[in-house]
């Protein structure tokens, strides 16, 4: 017998607990499956573990530091990575326990703990019971690309995942991919003290950002000693005594590195292909990205797709967005769209990089006249006052609409001040509107309406 609700969310991700609160607000009865974790990437394997990991290292490189702050510690900082490990893992156990209980005690909210399959158009079967709703919201989220790379099968190989499983200081991490999650777990363990080595196959590290932003995060890192291996066209693995050799085939260097633990983070993938979509007609894409169109609903009618599986984000900040857009749409007689959305996000490796809209380049291939100003963080007096000045912010803006096109803050803080920059944007409003604005002093963001004013026409 199948069973009969008004909507059924599949996932307990970022998007998934909020859109079941508005839909049991208005009265709708909603089934709420989660295959495993509640509260997905972020609260179990993403932001909330990795970024309590990331204060514990600056903790320890803080505390290494004290000397320049005149304070004497009285000996080497010891890390005690169990400890490490249980705030982590504490952190994620009471967000996931917090959500699954707000599911539970949810007014006309079903919660069901199974592996949800479509077996038609508006059909799920989870472990031979049958359900149907005239509206899916599919939250299924993703998971650490392995691709099928040599030797990847022959040794241990870890990911973001598994990397949390650590209880011990790797004696040489060998980070595979040199971007977002790589980069941050590269910097930390180097932090905790092991010997690390960052092997990436394109020229440069963040290949998506400007190259002036990803030489300052490459001078950052090898500052640390961190050790960066570019170019690697040929990635292989092999078993060894001490761990594996990897094969990286640099245009320089040495063509091995040997490492007693490996991690690889080249990427994500969406956790489409166990779902059953094609029994349900929904399209997606080469890559297993659920197609949808501006207001998130895919190809078959009443069957929306929002976080990681849709492709249009992945972030916890844009799957919480993609929430709102087909709240607001659904049950506010709104017509938000995901194209309206000025993206913002932010590297976690420290200092950080907050960045908003488009970069140089990408600014500079529309062909329209510029205004770019930059100012290194040794200008910053707050950066300066912590003895943190590493970085930069950099701003680019259209000529004649005088609109911030997008801008970059890697530095101390760069995370929360560009707020400033994506409030402004999201306004519409332009640029000399914030450069007379009247800042906190002593702050990062007192600094933007200088940069502002630094302003000059590129060619």
């Amino acid at each position: 017998m199948t069973k009969a609700f008004d909507a059924i969310i599949i996932g307990a991700g970022q998007a998934g607990p909020s859109l079941a609160g508005r839909l049991t607000n208005a009265g709708m009865k909603v089934l709420m499956v989660e295959r495993k974790l509640f509260g997905g990437t972020c609260v179990n394997t993403g932001c909330m573990p990795t970024k309590t990991l990331v204060a514990s290292a600056y903790a320890a490189h803080l505390a290494r530091r004290g000397a320049d702050f005149g304070i004497e510690t009285g000996g080497s900082v010891q890390i005690n990575m169990k400890r490490v490990k249980q705030r982590a893992d504490t952190v994620s156990f009471n967000a996931r326990t917090g959500v699954e209980k707000f599911l539970r005690s949810m007014d006309g909210c079903t919660v069901i703990q199974g592996h949800a399959r479509f077996t038609g158009p508006h059909e799920i079967d989870i472990h031979g019971a049958a359900f149907t709703a005239p509206r899916i919201f599919l939250n299924v989220g993703g998971r650490a690309n392995v691709p099928d790379m040599p030797g990847v099968d022959d040794i241990d190989i870890l990911t973001n995942t598994s990397m949390l499983g650590l209880d011990t200081v790797p004696k040489h991490l060998v980070v595979i991919g040199g971007s977002y999650i790589g980069l941050e777990f590269a910097q930390m363990y180097r932090r905790f003290g092991a010997d690390v080595t960052i092997v990436e196959k394109g020229p440069r590290l963040v290949a998506r950002e400007d190259e002036d932003v990803s030489e300052a995060i490459k001078e950052i890192l090898e500052g640390e000693g961190i050790v960066i291996r570019l170019n690697a066209e040929c990635i292989s693995f092999r078993p060894h005594a001490e761990g594996a050799e990897v094969g990286v085939d640099c245009t320089a260097g040495s063509p091995t590195v040997v490492g007693s633990h490996v991690l690889l983070a080249i990427g994500r993938r969406p956790n489409t292909d166990d779902l059953g979509a094609g029994k349900a007609g929904i399209e997606l894409d080469e890559r297993g990205y659920i197609k949808v169109d501006d207001q998130l609903e895919t190809n078959v009618p009443g069957i929306w797709a929002i976080g990681d599986c849709n492709g249009r984000g992945a972030f916890t900040h844009t799957a919480y967005n993609d929430f709102e857009i087909v709240a607001a749409n659904l049950l506010d007689g709104e017509n938000r769209k995901e194209s309206d959305r000025i993206l913002g996000y932010a590297l976690y490796i420290d200092p950080p990089l907050g960045r908003v809209g488009l970069t140089e380049a990408q600014a500079r291939k529309t062909g329209r006249p510029l205004l770019i100003s930059k100012r290194p963080m040794t200008r910053v007096g707050r950066a300066v006052e912590k003895d943190e000045t590493k970085g930069f912010m950099k701003v680019v803006v259209d000529a004649e609409t005088q609109k911030i096109l997008g801008a970059a803050i890697l530095g101390t803080g760069g995370d929360e001040a560009i707020h400033g920059i994506i409030d402004i944007m999201n306004v519409d409003a332009t640029y000399p509107q914030l450069k007379w604005a009247v800042p906190i002093h002593p702050t990062v963001s007192e600094l933007i309406p200088t940069l502002l004013g630094d302003l000059k026409e590129v060619k």
